[in-house]
């Protein structure tokens, strides 16, 4: 299968059944499939055409074996191509481009991008672009390498389960939430980072694997020892925004998996803006304590 076709079924219909969502792909050619087009292999699923193609090329021992252990399929592996991770591959260049800028304004007067675009609640609530703009702001070469590496493990695995666009809106939404939660828990904080978008994929993919039955330890350690992290004195990492983004991460994996049917869209969409009304909300707590408290 060419890159051409998966491009075709972007929003993540089965290939076979145009009306039939599905997180599922092949693990040979990576079309979605539906159940009813699911034949089960050693590792993931195999759609009808890869099914027919490889009964066609099996040896004379591969067929008398799967008569013998009445199986007609054989596992197979699979590395997602950069057709499958668009947004994934758009987040991390524009990143990586953020931090050259960075680095550029270290060396010319007046140009802090920095403090432009930094999350800092007190004067958020009249430079709103700060809730997002953090995300794409780093405070040295290693904090950013680690969160585009996170973000490229996790972005292969989650990009073509949901497709491009609900990746990209789960990524924004989380980033926001992990600054609603600094604005609430830490107010004077400022913050930089994608670290809260991060924990956010973190959240969507552990709530999404655990509904499609994959083994999810590898993540759970993964997830534990970062969070972790965010409480040891020294790191100067600020948990809060990891929470935060894991938690409505986790929301949004939830709706993913609750409104899948091709009948379900327009529900889908409308808890998504739901979720974007309610990190808004969170946003404006402080600045209402606040107004409540003045004489």
């Amino acid at each position: 299968m060419t890159s051409n076709s998966y491009t075709e079924n972007r929003d993540n219909y089965c290939y076979r059944h145009p009306k039939r969502q599905s997180f599922v792909l092949c693990q040979r050619c990576t079309r979605t499939v539906c159940p009813e087009c699911q034949t089960p292999a050693s590792v993931g699923v195999i759609c009808p055409e890869c099914m027919k193609e490889m009964r066609k090329k099996r040896t004379p021992a591969q067929k008398r074996a799967a008569r013998t252990w009445g199986r007609g399929t054989g596992g197979t592996t699979v590395s997602f191509g950069s057709s499958t991770t668009r947004g994934m591959t758009t987040i991390f260049v524009v990143t990586a481009v953020m931090y050259l800028v960075q680095m550029l304004s270290n060396v010319v007067p007046g140009l802090d991008v920095e403090r432009w675009l930094m999350f800092y609640a007190p004067i958020t609530y009249i430079e709103p672009w700060r809730v997002l703009t953090a995300a794409l702001v780093h405070s040295g070469f290693w904090h950013v390498a680690m969160n585009m590496l996170a973000l490229w493990m996790i972005g292969r695995s989650l990009e073509p389960l949901l497709g491009t666009w609900r990746f990209v809106v789960t990524y924004v939404l989380t980033a926001a939430g992990g600054s609603a939660a600094v604005a609430v828990l830490s107010f004077a904080t400022p913050v930089v980072g994608a670290s809260g978008a991060i924990f956010g994929l973190f959240g969507a993919l552990l709530v999404i694997g655990r509904h499609l039955g994959a083994n999810m330890t590898g993540i759970y350690v993964v997830l534990g020892i970062n969070l972790v992290l965010g409480f040891v004195p020294g790191f100067n990492i600020s948990w809060q925004a990891h929470v935060g983004g894991l938690v409505f991460g986790a929301l949004i994996g939830f709706i993913f998996t609750r409104t899948r049917r091709p009948k379900q869209q327009r529900l889908q969409i409308a808890l998504l803006c739901g979720v974007g009304v309610l990190i808004v909300g969170i946003l404006l707590l402080p600045l209402a304590g606040i107004a409540l408290t003045l004489p």
